[in-house]
């Protein structure tokens, strides 16, 4: 659990060729506070002035110009070692160049540097930007770089195929590359010139401080502070390893497909077997060696693979399991019920329309709390174009039975069909029953909760497809997932009359907060492993008024990754600092597997003891779950 010292703060000129000896073999990492933080003890330049010292002093010891006349001049270092003892940067190239070049394939072939057709409306023709740095990197632009940051050093690390570094000889020529790519990220994202007419056509003027996040408000971060204690600034978090305790690890049947929490008793894994029921307790789950084997007869709605989504309901004494008609499509013709006490699917429920079978992509509960309703009936369904709330009571209001013949049909009792371009990926609701939407185009939509049919507001998203979605009880905050980062949405606003509203419950105007994204270090990106895109982040789980969140978990490959939420809400955080653009947040811990991580999920707040700050952290693998404890200790 955690992961050893990465050493990826440091820069290793030494270690590449001994004439570089008289250089400075460590950089320090602006006070790195992710995973991969600096350890008391080191060794480190504490500021621009020392970097800049130690770079002068080399004009000395050599007689070529420590900078010739070349275009876009850069240092190129790669690091090695990945995240053992040894690992450490070094120079790939002491001198070389970089540019921004326009093809149609990644290897190379009709480069155009820095000439893009466009038409009249700044629309850019075929093709798209890649970042050539000398002859050893060539890449796309594109988050999937994980380009990070650091001002102060006149540096940029990324990924591609290997973690690489770029340091730059004055701020003016750093600032410049930063500049450019944003642009040229925002062109290959959106085909369109980076101007400022085109972004205000996809982004609107209300959401100037996502286009320019220095003019953006955000006190409305800070005016959200829940009053729970800040960490202190002066501190920094320490590796993932001193602060997480591991309490137990569990073999499961295998083939774990997900993991489905409960606040009350048990807890339950989904797997190609059937369902697994865990006991809940305040250290973490168990297993009771209780399991329900999925009926391998004929089904009724379509397919009998494993289902892909459970959902609790009535006092968590029922669960929703939706199947896909398809591999490798989430789409689904109906739920089957199952009855836990019993172990037996007691219905099986068609998603129908005006007489028209339709499917359902996602299905979740009306508020964040209503699993816990013994006599709840109701759920919402979402599917590309349709969002909508399903009773599995008939109109009369007497609940459907199991019926022989044809399966019974779930009512429609509100929602819209929309006509086009929606592309709702995933949802989620609130504490009273609003609901927030993620859609493949990277907006998020909400709804209030008594109109599924127009959005009271859309957020413009950054053109990355979102994943999945969350949101706190409370409404304040939402949370979108997309496959190289996290994105953290303020929802509050001051209405004309002074009042602080959401934005489920009006339109935000234009003094909307600009995002914040929570990034993995572009080390940890690539320690991750090939399947290294991040999914399913979520909040801790709390389920009453007055309660806030604590903490926020998303899985990426092996890696169980937890950001502290009020670190991230706190605008002075040493993270933000010597940034351009949005900011990034880069403190997680991390929980390491052995095997790529199927689901990070923390238990209900009501399982937290007093010496931890939260409760326990469940992580299911497909052959293992763990649960682990979050130390109280800062």
């Amino acid at each position: 659990m955690g992961t050893s010292q990465s050493r990826e703060d440091y820069f290793s000129d030494s270690d590449y060729e001994e004439s570089e000896s008289g250089e400075s073999s460590q950089y320090d990492d602006a006070q790195e506070t992710s995973s991969s933080s600096s350890q008391s003890g080191t060794k480190t330049l504490n500021s621009l002035d020392e970097v800049d010292a130690k770079l002068k002093s080399l004009k000395l010891k050599y007689s070529t110009p420590q900078r010739p006349n070349v275009k876009n001049p850069v240092k190129l270092y790669l690091h090695i070692g990945g995240n053992t003892p040894k690992a450490k940067w070094v120079i790939s190239d002491k001198l070389t160049s970089y540019s921004f070049v326009r093809t149609n394939k990644i290897n190379g072939g009709n480069d155009s540097e820095d000439n893009e057709e466009e038409s009249e409306k700044g629309v850019l023709g075929d093709g798209f930007w890649v970042l050539k740095v000398g002859s050893k990197v060539r890449a796309k632009v594109s988050t999937e770089m994980q380009l990070k940051m650091f001002g102060d050093q006149r540096r940029i690390d990324f990924v591609d195929k290997g973690v690489w570094a770029l340091k730059f000889f004055s701020d003016s020529e750093y600032r410049k590359f930063v500049t450019e790519f944003q642009d040229r990220l925002f062109e290959n994202v959106y085909g369109l010139k980076a101007t400022e007419e085109n972004k205000m056509k996809v982004y609107g003027k209300e959401f100037i401080g996502w286009v320019k996040p220095e003019v953006a408000d955000d006190s409305m971060w800070e005016d959200a502070d829940d009053g729970l204690d800040k960490t202190p600034e002066s501190v920094t978090p320490v590796r993932g390893n001193r602060d997480l305790l591991e309490e137990f690890e569990e073999l499961a049947n295998g083939g774990v497909q997900s993991l489905t929490l409960g606040a009350l008793d048990n807890s339950f894994l989904v797997s190609d077997l059937g369902l697994q029921v865990y006991r809940n307790y305040n250290r973490g789950i168990h297993n009771k060696g209780v399991s329900v084997r999925f009926d391998g007869g004929s089904s009724k709605i379509g397919s009998n693979s494993t289902p892909k989504k459970a959902l609790l309901m009535r006092g968590e004494t029922n669960m929703m399991l939706m199947s896909p008609l398809k591999d490798g499509k989430p789409q689904a013709p109906g739920v089957q019920q199952l009855d836990i006490e019993t172990g037996k699917i007691v219905t099986e429920w068609k998603f129908e329309k005006d007489g028209t079978d339709i499917t359902m992509r996602d299905i979740t509960n009306d508020t964040k709390s209503s699993q816990l309703d013994p006599s709840e009936s109701t759920f919402l369904g979402l599917d590309d174009n349709r969002l909508c709330q399903w009773d599995m009571r008939d109109r009369s209001g007497i609940v459907q039975n199991m019926v022989k013949g044809d399966s019974p049909v779930l009512h429609w009792t509100q929602g819209h069909q929309f006509s086009r371009g929606t592309n709702f990926q995933c949802f989620a609701s609130t504490g009273d029953g609003s609901i927030v939407v993620g859609s493949l185009d990277g907006k998020i939509r909400l709804y209030s909760k008594t109109s599924m049919r127009q959005a009271k507001t859309a957020f413009p998203g950054l053109g990355s497809p979102i994943t999945h979605v969350d949101v706190s009880y409370d409404g304040k905050w939402i949370l979108g997932t997309t496959d190289t980062y996290l994105i953290l949405i303020c929802t509050l606003f001051t209405d004309k009359d002074g009042k602080t509203k959401t934005g489920f419950s009006g339109r935000m105007g234009n003094k909307i907060p600009a995002p914040r994204l929570l990034k993995l270090t572009p080390l940890d990106s690539h320690l991750a492993g090939t399947d290294n895109k991040i999914h399913g982040g979520h909040f801790s789980w709390v389920t009453e008024n007055g309660k806030q969140e604590r903490h926020l978990v998303a899985t990426v490959g092996k890696f169980g990754v937890i950001w502290d939420f009020q670190q991230v809400k706190n605008s002075a955080h040493e993270c933000y600092r010597n940034q351009q653009g949005l900011k990034s947040c880069y403190c997680y811990k991390i929980v390491l597997k052995d095997e790529s991580i199927v689901e990070s999920r923390f238990m209900h707040d009501k399982f937290a003891v007093t010496d931890s700050p939260e409760a326990p952290l469940v992580v299911a693998t497909p052959m293992k779950v763990s649960s682990i404890s979050l130390s109280g200790r800062r």
